[in-house]
């Protein structure tokens, strides 16, 4: 079986490949055509994808938003 972002696990993709089967499924489900069985996987797969974009980006804007600008330049925020 050939390992691709479809075939893996929603949790292991990176930001870039869940976003780019989720374009396509959209784009699929947009055209209407399939079965509806079919259809249904991929809303629900389409719905697992947006979930886990969501977390990811989330996580870089709290990196982001822990940069500070200091005189030597961009530092992390101290956590506490």
């Amino acid at each position: 079986m050939v390992d691709t972002p479809a075939s893996r696990s929603v949790d292991t993709l990176s930001f870039e490949e869940a976003l780019q089967e989720l374009e396509g499924i959209v784009r699929a489900l947009e055209a209407g055509q399939g079965k509806l069985e079919e259809a249904v996987a991929q809303y629900e797969r389409g719905a697992a994808l947006r979930k886990h974009c969501e977390t990811l980006l989330a996580a870089a804007e709290q990196k982001v938003q822990a940069i500070v600008e200091t005189p030597s330049g961009p530092a992390l925020r101290d956590a506490g």
